[in-house]
C-alpha cells in the first residue's frame, strides 16, 4: 500500500486523471502530448549522439564494459528526466552484487529499456531483437556488448542463448524479456517464452522477476491510440527465485511461478489504484 500511496501523490496520477478521465479535455491536450512524445525521442537521440564518442572509446576494450554499464545508467537518467519522467523502485530484497542472476521483467514500453539499467544494481548484458542491428550507429553499440537474437532463426536463437550461457559462466548476469516483445494488451502480459527459465535452470542461477507497473501508460507503444504523458514510473524488483536442484522438468513450474509473481503485482497495483 505504501508504494501505491507514494505514486498517488505524484504528478503521474494527476495527469492520468487529466488525460484519461476528463474526456472533453483530452482533445485540447492532444497537441501537447504529441509534442511531449516527440521531445522524448528527440532527446533520446540527441543524448545518444552526445554520449557516443565516450561509448565508442569504452567499447573498444572488453575490460571497460563495466564502465559502459555505468555510462548507460547515466544516459538513462538523461533520457528520462528532461522528459519529466521519474521513477520509484521497490526492492523486496537486496541483491548480492557478487552473484549472477537472470533478470526477467515484463515488457510494456520502451521505458523498460532505460529502467532496467536504473533499477538493476548488478552488471548485466541484455538480449534484444536482432532488428536493432539495422539502426545506424546504434548497431555497433548494441552488438559489441549485448546479445542480438534473431527470433525467426532457430540456429541464431540457439547461438544467442549459448552466448548468454557463456556470459553467465563468466559471472555476468543476463536480462531478457520473457514475452519477447511489447504486447499491446498491457497490463495483461503475453505468453512467456522458455528461454530465460531454461537458461536459469541450466546454469543453476537465481531468476529475478521485475514488474514495471505503469510504463505502458506513460509511454505506450500503441500510439496514436494512446500517446503518453510525464509521470512517475513504478518498478518492483522481486526476491530472487532459486533454481538450485531444478531440472528441465521444472521449467514450466518456474515459468509459471515467475509469471504469477509479476501478474499478482500488476493486479494488486490496479486494485489499489481503483480503490484510491
Amino acid at each position: 500500500m505504501l508504494f501505491v500511496r507514494c505514486l498517488t501523490l505524484d504528478v503521474n496520477l494527476k495527469l492520468q486523471t487529466l488525460f484519461i478521465f476528463a474526456i472533453p479535455m483530452r482533445w485540447i491536450f492532444y497537441p501537447l502530448q504529441w509534442l511531449w512524445r516527440a521531445w522524448f525521442f528527440v532527446n533520446a537521440v540527441l543524448t545518444f549522439l552526445i554520449f557516443l564518442p565516450l561509448f565508442t572509446i569504452l567499447l573498444s576494450s572488453r575490460k571497460w564494459f563495466p564502465k559502459v554499464f555505468i555510462l548507460k545508467k547515466i544516459w538513462a537518467h538523461f533520457i528520462l528526466f528532461p522528459a519529466l519522467i521519474f521513477y520509484f523502485i521497490r526492492r523486496e530484497s537486496m541483491l548480492d552484487k557478487n552473484k549472477t542472476y537472470v533478470f526477467c521483467p515484463n515488457h510494456t514500453s520502451y521505458l523498460d529499456i532505460m529502467l532496467i539499467y536504473i533499477a538493476i544494481p548488478n552488471y548485466f548484458h541484455t538480449m534484444g531483437k536482432a532488428e536493432l542491428m539495422k539502426v545506424p550507429l546504434f548497431n555497433r553499440f548494441f552488438k559489441r556488448m549485448n546479445i542480438p537474437v534473431n527470433r525467426k532463426s532457430h540456429i541464431d536463437a540457439h547461438r544467442a542463448f549459448v552466448r548468454a550461457g557463456e556470459d553467465i559462466d563468466k559471472g555476468i548476469s543476463i536480462a531478457l524479456f520473457p514475452e519477447g516483445t511489447i504486447h499491446h494488451t498491457s497490463p495483461e502480459m503475453g505468453r512467456f517464452k522458455n528461454g530465460p527459465f531454461k537458461l536459469a535452470i541450466e546454469k543453476q542461477v537465481p531468476i529475478v522477476p521485475i514488474t514495471f507497473l505503469n510504463n505502458y501508460m506513460l509511454l505506450p507503444d500503441d500510439y496514436p491510440k494512446h500517446i503518453g504523458y510525464p509521470g512517475v514510473a513504478g518498478v518492483v524488483l522481486h526476491k530472487p527465485i532459486e533454481t538450485t536442484g531444478m531440472t528441465e522438468n521444472d521449467l514450466e513450474f518456474l515459468k509459471q511461478k515467475v509469471y504469477d509473481v509479476i501478474d499478482k503485482t500488476l493486479k494488486d497495483y490496479a486494485s489499489e489504484r481503483a480503490a484510491g
